[in-house]
């Protein structure tokens, strides 16, 4: 199996690239500046060169306030060039993993959705990442399509970080309550990932860490296994209105990937803890 990564400078595609190599598959991490979405000839010639069995596309346009004011490019990339990716694909014999977000649904209610459900983006990015979905379905058989939530991993900005930034400086901080979700770790993500590749198990599947948190609640458990004496004030969304607006309800159903024999992820909790031991280990190291 040769595979290629794209998005390797974000949390997911570098931590695909390290699990892999870890198992002793042959990969390649690919940027924006030698695989631009937005350039399909320039693909072409690389996966020419590269010859992929497999494609995991963690690359994105995912700056969903900015893609509010800048809806062409955020759909150049997130829709036609994960289309264009996916007809590629199928040119060059290739398995694709396409990662998706719980944005494509319309977040209302608390039932956990599941894959099939009704779909309804809320904000242009949403929209980008529902229209590159149904171009790789569309396009291409052996896909692998994964949504994801919340995501958090050691090469790149999150929550967790903006946290233990603002817990530094701050006594009392206002957090979100009234949007519930899971986060996802992409040390957990990338291992499932791995799994999945290796099987002709194709379809559409949620992978989240196990349990359900809001933002509020995530914080106060980061604290608290941080060891920081910070409070939480829970706040609803208004008190921080944001260009595009975000679903209450992102909790989403593992179903899928229990009935195709995939093992669920970690909880919650548990993945918290061992990303601040990766992020302790980062620092001390550096």
């Amino acid at each position: 199996m040769r595979v290629l990564v794209t998005g390797v400078t974000g949390q997911l595609g570098h931590d695909c690239v390290l699990e892999l190599r870890d198992r002793g598959i042959e990969v390649q991490g690919v940027s924006s500046r030698e695989f631009p979405l937005t350039d399909v000839e320039a693909m072409r010639r690389y996966m020419a060169i590269y010859r992929p069995t497999c494609v995991i596309h963690c690359a994105a346009y995912t700056a969903v306030d900015r893609a509010e004011d800048d809806e062409a490019a955020c759909m150049a990339v997130n829709a036609a060039g994960s289309a264009d990716l996916a007809r590629l694909c199928r040119e060059f014999h290739a398995k694709m993993v396409y990662i998706s977000t719980d944005y494509v649904f319309p977040g209302d209610g608390t039932t956990p959705y599941e894959t099939d459900a009704p779909k309804g983006p809320l904000n242009v990015y949403g929209r980008s990442k529902l229209a590159g979905e149904e171009a790789v379905r569309s396009v291409l058989k052996r896909s692998f399509i994964v949504r994801i939530s919340w995501v958090f991993g050691i090469n790149g900005k999150n929550f967790i970080r903006t946290m233990l930034r603002l817990g530094q400086s701050h006594e009392k901080l206002t957090v979100v309550d009234d949007q519930v979700g899971s986060p996802t770790y992409t040390r957990d993500l990338s291992v499932l990932l791995a799994d999945m590749i290796q099987t002709e198990r194709y379809g559409v599947y949620h992978a989240t860490n196990e349990g359900f948190c809001s933002w509020a609640e995530l914080a106060a458990e980061v604290f608290r296994q941080a060891g920081m004496p910070v409070e939480v004030e829970p706040v609803p969304s208004s008190a921080y209105p944001t260009r595009a607006v975000r679903p209450h309800n992102s909790r989403m159903s593992k179903k899928s990937l229990t009935q195709a024999g995939f093992s669920l992820l970690p909880r919650w909790q548990d993945a918290v803890g061992r990303y601040l031991i990766e992020l302790g280990t980062m620092k001390n190291t550096k």
